[in-house]
């Protein structure tokens, strides 16, 4: 078997189980459009049982595999590479994150894999202090709007796990006045959970925004918050 055999077949698979009705049920959670096949997960999941059985397939074989399938067009086709990616997070490398990097250049358009892609695979980098959050400094001023987003996103869980809410909002504070909406729901969602664990500096860091940083992101963090909490982070009228 080589990464473009197994390329081949992972296609064959996905058309030999097309499903119309599927593409139509989770289209509407696609503002950006959504072409696929048409799998459901457990189909995915088989898929990819079977193929992590094969004695061959390490994470450099599934990286080399992936370099074919993030650029797929095809809603499934960056799936299979996540789910595989996602299956060898023992081995994961420094190198292996460089090589995710460029996964935004080619790949990696829509806000699901985006972030599938940072609570199952980037987080773990973190967690297990193979990178910094550090090392997403660029990202905050990507091209890819998904790029962008991964920045909050993938912070969530190390946030949780250190507790060191301001640092990170320090951190992802250059996206508050970004101008894309899948952006503002990551940093929105961002927020939400850094204020379910301090509440009190979250809520001084958007008071000092309220006035100027796109309304969904406090839309997304302040959905927690009573109604008469929520109040606060209006917009002043002139």
């Amino acid at each position: 078997m080589t990464p473009e055999s197994l390329y081949s077949d992972i296609l064959s698979y996905c058309q030999a189980n097309t499903d119309p009705a599927i593409v139509k049920k989770y289209s509407r959670y696609f503002k950006e459009g959504y072409d696929a096949y048409g799998l459901t997960y457990p189909l995915l999941e088989t898929k990819v049982k079977s193929i992590l059985a094969e004695p061959e397939i390490d994470l450099d074989f599934v990286l080399k595999t992936s370099r074919l399938l993030i650029p797929g067009t095809k809603y499934e086709e960056p799936s299979f590479a996540l789910m595989l990616i996602k299956a060898h997070k023992k081995h994961y490398t420094r190198d292996t994150f460089t090589e995710i990097c460029h996964w935004f250049d080619v790949g990696i358009r829509n806000w699901a894999h985006t972030d599938a892609l940072c609570s199952e695979i980037l987080s773990v980098f973190l967690l297990k202090k193979i990178i910094s959050y550090q090392d997403f400094s660029d990202w905050r001023n990507g091209k890819n709007k998904f790029q962008r987003r991964a920045v909050p996103v993938s912070l969530i869980k190390l946030m949780k796990a250190t507790g060191n809410v301001m640092e990170y909002i320090n951190f992802i504070e250059p996206l508050m006045m970004d101008t894309e909406r899948e952006v503002h729901q990551g940093v929105g969602w961002f927020l939400r959970e850094a204020w379910r664990i301090q509440p009190e500096p979250v809520e001084e860091f958007l008071l000092k925004y309220r006035n100027t940083a796109p309304r969904l992101i406090f839309q997304y963090a302040t959905e927690k918050m009573k109604p008469g909490e929520k109040e606060r982070f209006r917009r002043v009228k002139k």
